[in-house]
């Protein structure tokens, strides 16, 4: 994704339509260069490499899109490493505790550098010169990291990541996200609901995996406080859902100035033609259900955890429990754990829980939610409860797994 200068978009009445580049022409062209001149810097400091990149930059006013190819360069297909004989931080300890330890008058930075290279030279059994002991001194410097591999993209799939990141950009403004996820394949759905947990959205889905669903999702401009953390979760959501066959999506965005007269959209659907960098076909876990699926693996019980459940249909909406609890006696549970905290949110997941009727269900609910603010109201809910602080026990689980005997 793209920092705010390099951001691009124009207004189309209530639009709002990103930079998109050709793979071709002058775009292809700029996107050959930089590939070159990274593919060209291996090895060299990080400071050489942008000067070189200034110099490519000439005074083009394209400039914005050169850097922007650039820096998704740095952060997605570049590696820079600090080098150095030991940790930057110890290496200076080590020479400044030598100075102090000489006379004053008698040592001089030469003198002390060629010390030190014969003192490591022992300790780390080979040659270290004193080229080495100046260059780590302040090689943790993000200015003197050193480019060590380059995972070369083509020039076509470098476009493809702009657009796709002018696009993301957008949406960290967004105050909510509505998809309509058409009839599409099961697993497609699936897939992007793992991916809505890993990231931590808070959405609310209505409607039949048959018919098609609405996917109703809170933006950060919609927190008590713009959260750019969960903008750029939501941002990086947007490669998940370009896996998906048939779909559309609305995000009603806050105006870029309180004296904007109107709020704006920005809309997109699966023709967009903006393609996702994300590989197929990889289940994904919020950190919650990672933790839990961890700690049982490590429990001896006979109860088994599946990840893989079907969507659960209720009057009107579908639920997409996290895990299924299977015995060999038959008994099996549905769990859902609850961990987000926004009282709109906690409305709406106990009204579905409560519209199931399922008692099979099982909430591992965090004690950090007020519920009672949220206005949510446990009295009479189908399923049964299991309260957790930071992560959920799967002892607390199986207690409430054994009150229930086979056949009930």
């Amino acid at each position: 994704m793209l920092p705010g200068p390099l951001l691009m978009s124009r207004p189309n009445g209530e639009e709002v339509v990103p930079k998109r580049l050709p793979p071709e022409g002058r775009a292809l062209q700029m996107a050959v260069e930089t590939i070159a001149l990274f593919h060209r810097a291996r090895g060299w400091r990080r400071a050489r490499l942008d000067e070189q990149l200034a110099v490519l930059e000439g005074e083009a006013t394209d400039y914005r899109i050169r850097r922007g190819f650039a820096y998704l360069l740095a952060k997605g297909f570049a590696t820079f490493e600090a080098i150095s004989p030991l940790e930057p931080a110890e290496l200076r300890r080590r020479l400044f505790q030598s100075a102090a330890e000489q006379l004053p008058g008698t040592a001089t930075s030469s003198r002390l550098v060629a010390e030190l290279s014969h003192q490591l030279g022992v300790e780390l059994e080979r040659e270290v010169s004193t080229e080495e002991i100046r260059a780590g001194l302040h090689a943790d410097l993000k200015e003197n990291a050193i480019l060590t591999h380059f995972e070369e993209p083509t020039p076509e799939v470098l476009i493809h990541r702009y657009n796709l990141a002018q696009a993301q950009g957008i949406l960290y403004r967004a105050r909510e996200v509505v998809l309509t996820a058409h009839r599409n394949v099961p697993g497609e759905y699936k897939q992007l609901f793992r991916y809505l947990k890993l990231f931590g959205l808070m959405s609310y889905l209505e409607g039949d995996a048959d018919h098609g669903l609405t996917i109703t999702i809170d933006g950060p401009a919609s927190l008590f406080g713009n959260s750019t953390r969960y903008g750029l979760n939501l941002a990086k959501f947007l490669p998940a859902l370009l896996q998906v066959s048939r779909w559309n999506m609305v995000a009603h965005l806050l105006p870029r100035r309180q004296d904007a007269p109107t709020a704006q959209r920005f809309t997109l659907d699966s023709g967009c033609g903006l393609v996702s960098h994300y590989k197929k076909g990889k289940a994904y876990d919020s950190m919650l259900e990672q933790a839990f699926a961890d700690r049982w693996s490590r429990t001896k019980t006979s109860w088994r955890l599946e990840r893989e459940v079907d969507l659960l249909p209720i009057p009107g909406s579908v639920m997409v429990p996290d895990f299924r609890l299977v015995h060999p006696d038959g008994r099996s549970f549905l769990l859902e754990i609850v961990g987000y905290w926004r009282p709109e949110y906690l409305r709406k997941k106990f009204a579905q829980v409560r519209k199931s009727g399922r008692r099979d269900l099982i909430l591992a609910v965090s004690e950090r939610l007020n519920l009672e603010g949220a206005g949510v109201r446990l009295g009479g809910l189908p399923a049964r409860l299991v309260w957790f602080k930071g992560k959920v026990n799967p002892k607390d689980v199986l207690a409430l797994l054994e009150e229930v005997p086979s056949g009930g």
